[in-house]
């Protein structure tokens, strides 16, 4: 089982979260970083159950969509859950950049393979 492209998402997570961070003035305390990454890296997993039952290859962009809508929508959904902000700036800019960067290295890693 061929798991890098999960290992290539959680990066794009943990690059979103500390960008955030960093832009944001939060810091970059472990216990801050982890507060906003969990419910993020949950969404990710939810994702990967999605590709994986669905019998598709990680690397398809289709499979890039569906994991950084689901990565993003539950997120948002366990933020709300945990009293976290989800301020409608916030949600854009997170569909943006997980988007763009999960499509994105998809795209770049399909035409590589070419």
């Amino acid at each position: 089982m061929d798991l890098w492209w999960v290992l290539a998402d959680t990066f794009v997570i943990i690059v979103f979260v500390l960008i955030g961070h960093i832009n944001h003035h939060h810091g970059l305390a472990p216990r801050g970083i982890v507060s906003t990454l969990w419910p993020f890296a949950l969404g990710l997993i939810g994702g990967v159950v999605i590709v994986r039952f669905r019998g598709r290859s990680g690397y398809m962009l289709s499979s890039g969509l569906a994991v950084a809508l689901t990565t993003v929508a539950v997120g948002m959904l366990l933020r709300v859950l945990a009293g976290q902000g989800t301020a409608f700036a916030f949600i854009v800019v997170a569909i943006v950049f997980l988007g763009a960067s999960m499509l994105g290295w998809r795209l770049v890693h399909t035409r590589v393979r070419r």
